[in-house]
């Protein structure tokens, strides 16, 4: 078996160039952002659709300030469970799987949405859209990253990051002008649209960790061409996981007796838990920031400020469309920019605006000046690029590039554990913030926490720019690690 894989990669042609691999790529990962589009759309739906019920209802007391805040973190707590389970789903059934199962799901949910007639189907619907920041947080960093080549790897991955924010801007803008209940309708139509997810190919990193060389082989030039650049990845992912499986197999007889002593002794490896950490800390300067809490009860921001409900709406749609381009800005800074400069960077200039708008509106509150519409846009729409262009895309940007190759679903499912329990917090105390403190205090809380996220990432976070993820996981091992020792093994069996 082995020599006829190895003669395989003789017979292929390494000059054949073409867009078929390309087109393929994109196929797969549509599939991923239209369902990031989805949950955009979800997300952003109760902003506009519970000012509509409590209109229709003629009573803002119909939904209460708290039922306000389940509706708008409830999926954030409904992904707790399945941030454990989707990883490990994958890993034993492979990456298919689990967004069929999402797909099944969304036609679930969207029944739900567009056919309640009460908050609590309503509140179920939410609970079951927890499956998306799931998926989203793990399933997806795999998808995109096994299935794609490395030179069309950053655009695909880029470009869904500000789907999710279209996603709500879309969400929006249908609940001003129309029925919220037509948001249903857009999402079941992308629904229909990704039944292409059930059609996609397994993944040749997935099929080559179970030891199906041949249908590795087989999709990976599917997916990737055989030019000479895909043949020596394919070959390279082949010969690495060979060894792999020559040392299970030489574990196999203890294999049961150690596993909790392995799981133990990973997740207190430095190279497990320090980035970890690291992730942690940049999950808490984005969530920290307000800016999500924010894009979820703009419109109650906005009409504590300016008293003007209309004028609450047009903020509300300036503010999703210029973070949408902050977004873009920043994938075009990415480019430029170191990592740390870029989030750290613009994560400053972000606190400027909070300090900026807290103080503005503590004078107003004072009577010492009078409120001034336009002025408070401005700030908001500040704080609104500036956090868009750098914490909100670098999040994932930088899960990606610290992600361990070791134990990749338990990092994984524990880091979209711990991000969606932050997320989830923070948007459930956001309307208690503004209720207690005030719209000036909220803004000073927000702005004195991100600034001691600024401080302690700028103390501790090393730069992952141009450098490989082995390189990476080198910064964080123990001294006394087999990191070398598995090098060595790897470039025994590729020059084998």
């Amino acid at each position: 078996m082995q020599q006829s894989d190895e003669q395989d990669f003789s017979k292929t042609n390494t000059t054949k160039t073409s867009w078929t691999p390309l087109l393929r790529q994109v196929f797969v990962c549509s599939g991923v952002t239209i369902n990031f589009f989805i949950y955009g759309l979800f997300f952003g739906a109760p902003t506009v659709f519970v000012p509509q019920i409590r209109k229709e209802a003629n009573s803002t007391e119909f939904i209460s300030m708290e039922t306000a805040s389940w509706l708008l973190s409830i999926s954030s707590y409904g992904s707790l469970p399945m941030t454990l389970m989707f990883p490990f789903i994958a890993e034993r059934y492979g990456r298919k799987v689990p967004y069929v199962i999402l797909w099944l799901n969304t036609l679930v949910c969207v029944s739900l949405f567009y056919f309640s007639t009460s908050v609590t189907e309503l509140l179920i619907s939410g609970f079951l859209q927890g499956m998306y920041p799931a998926a989203h947080l793990t399933v997806a960093i795999m998808v995109l990253t096994e299935y794609t080549s490395p030179k069309y790897r950053g655009i695909l991955i880029t470009f869904k990051a500000a789907t999710f924010f279209w996603g709500i801007w879309i969400s929006n803008a249908i609940g001003t002008f129309s029925h919220w209940k037509n948001i249903g309708i857009l999402i079941f139509v992308c629904c229909i649209c990704n039944v292409s997810s059930l059609f996609w190919p397994e993944s040749p990193v997935w099929l080559a960790t179970k030891g199906r060389f041949e249908e590795c082989a087989k999709w990976h030039r599917w997916l990737k061409g055989n030019d000479t650049n895909s043949e020596e990845e394919l070959q390279e992912l082949m010969y690495s996981q060979k060894a792999n499986l020559r040392r299970k197999q030489e574990d196999q007889s203890d294999r049961q007796n150690n596993y909790f002593i392995k799981l133990c002794n990973s997740i207190r490896a430095k190279s497990f838990y320090k980035p970890l950490i690291f992730c942690l800390l940049t999950i808490c300067l984005y969530h920290f920031t307000g800016k999500l809490a924010c894009t979820g009860y703009v419109i109650d921001i906005i009409k504590t400020i300016t008293v003007n409900e209309w004028t609450a709406y047009e903020g509300m749609l300036v503010l999703d469309g210029v973070t949408v381009l902050g977004m873009y800005i920043g994938v075009f800074l990415n480019k430029l920019l170191k990592r740390r400069t870029l989030l750290l960077g613009s994560a400053f200039i972000g606190v400027i605006f909070l300090f900026l708008l807290s103080t503005y509106l503590y004078l107003v509150h004072l009577n010492v000046i009078s409120e001034n519409k336009y002025l408070t846009l401005f700030i908001l729409t500040g704080f609104s690029v500036a956090i868009s262009c750098g914490p909100m895309i670098m999040c994932m940007c930088l899960a990606s590039e610290l992600t361990p190759l070791k134990c990749r679903s338990l990092f994984l499912g524990i880091y979209a554990l711990l991000n969606n329990a932050v997320m989830a917090t923070v948007l459930k105390i956001f309307p208690y913030t503004f209720k207690y403190l005030n719209s000036h205090g909220s803004f000073l809380f927000y702005a004195i926490s991100t600034s001691i996220f600024i401080f302690i990432l700028y103390k501790v976070l090393p730069e992952t720019k141009n450098k490989t993820i082995l390189e990476i996981e080198k910064c964080f091992a123990d001294k006394s690690n087999d990191l070398n020792e598995e090098k060595k093994l790897m470039k025994k069996y590729l020059h084998h």
